[in-house]
């Protein structure tokens, strides 16, 4: 884990544990050894953060109070936090992590009345456990591909149960109630495909970096989505 993660990782677990923790918990939380632990604490500190305690006693994390909090209406909190509550429901376990992460961050700048609002919101998302098919491969890869544009080379198998080895370039996935999509371009037909991502049997990285056409591509993409509509028409 990159240095940076690591250390807002080690935040997020200091505002998201009842406090005081423990170095031995945030040491298993953060995945690091107890020497490492208290250098990242001690890093904490000389960046600004002000973390109280001891090894042997346990750390508390005190928000600076000179940073003006965050400020949002009751449906906007509402909001956020149903936001949250359907990624538990549709997100894999690392995407909920860092999900509930970043609310934890969020919470924890709001002023007192509106955290307590977001511990105690009236909406929900709910839908049927266990709909989609399971992921069999490593969806952390997938994203990371999106993110710095480099191809995978992936083992698919189709809705007629045919079997094709194939280079891609991924652009993005979409979360539907029963599947989850990737959008990417096929270089074996040199188009545009939807792949089912449970019907990907093996992936790994491909050898190809399509940086920085990511966004021209989704340009190209979304422009012959519109044009194949019924009743639109292409300029002269």
């Amino acid at each position: 884990m990159a240095r940076t993660d690591r250390l807002m990782r080690l935040m997020d677990t200091l505002r998201r544990l009842p406090q005081p923790v423990t170095a031995a918990r945030l040491a298993e939380e953060s995945g690091v050894s107890l020497r490492q632990l208290y250098r990242d604490i001690a890093t904490l500190r000389a960046g600004g953060a002000l973390i109280d305690g001891a090894a042997g006693v346990g750390y508390t994390l005190t928000e600076d109070k000179a940073l003006p909090p965050q400020s949002f209406s009751r449906l906007e909190i509402e909001a956020l936090m149903l936001a949250q509550s359907g990624l538990e429901q549709i997100g894999d376990a690392t995407l909920i992590e860092a999900g509930r992460n970043a609310m934890a961050r969020i919470v924890a700048t709001l002023p007192d009345g509106q955290a307590r609002q977001a511990m105690h919101t009236v909406l929900r998302s709910w839908r049927q456990k266990d709909v989609r098919p399971p992921v069999r491969v490593d969806l952390d890869l997938l994203r990371e591909a999106c993110w710095q544009e480099f191809s995978l080379s992936i083992t698919y198998r189709d809705l007629q149960d045919r079997v094709s080895t194939r280079e891609i370039w991924p652009l993005g996935m979409s979360y539907a109630e029963d599947t989850l999509l990737l959008l990417a371009h096929c270089r074996l037909r040199m188009d545009y495909r939807h792949f089912h991502v449970s019907r990907i049997e093996a992936m790994t990285r491909g050898p190809e970096s399509f940086r920085p056409k990511r966004v021209s591509l989704l340009r190209e993409y979304v422009a012959g989505r519109r044009q194949s509509r019924p009743g639109s028409s292409s300029g002269s």
